[in-house]
């Protein structure tokens, strides 16, 4: 799981936060909010993985935002958190990877005006 930011037209930063399985590349949860808090990213991860459906590792870096609520909830779920090192992305290579192509084959030719404009974009209801 990561993060990314995407600026808008008017100058707000929008806040996208994805879950990718490893082995299928698949993205499984993606979300987007303008005002990040930990209870939202724990939210997140519980809608990720309804119905004790939670994968046995999650991979995630050392964002402030993984504070004790979130890490809290991983636990709960009984999933295994593998911590990457400190500045290390190619820990996690999956994940930046779709942040890069997202990027690249998106937001590079899109001004996002909004969240709604950015979910409407991406396909996410």
């Amino acid at each position: 799981m990561d993060f990314f930011t995407v600026p808008t037209a008017t100058f707000k930063i929008l806040f996208v936060f994805f879950i990718i399985h490893n082995e299928s590349r698949k993205i499984i949860h993606f979300n987007v909010t303008s005002n990040l808090t930990a209870q939202w990213t724990g939210q997140q991860i519980a809608e990720a993985f309804p119905w004790d459906t939670a994968t046995k590792y999650i991979i995630r870096d050392r964002d402030a935002i993984y504070g004790e609520v979130v890490k809290t909830r991983i636990k709960n779920m009984n999933i295994e958190q593998v911590v990457t090192a400190y500045k290390s992305p190619w820990q996690n290579p999956f994940a930046e990877r779709v942040i890069g192509t997202i990027r690249r084959e998106c937001l590079d030719h899109v001004i996002v005006l909004s969240d709604g404009h950015l979910t409407t974009m991406t396909g996410i209801t």
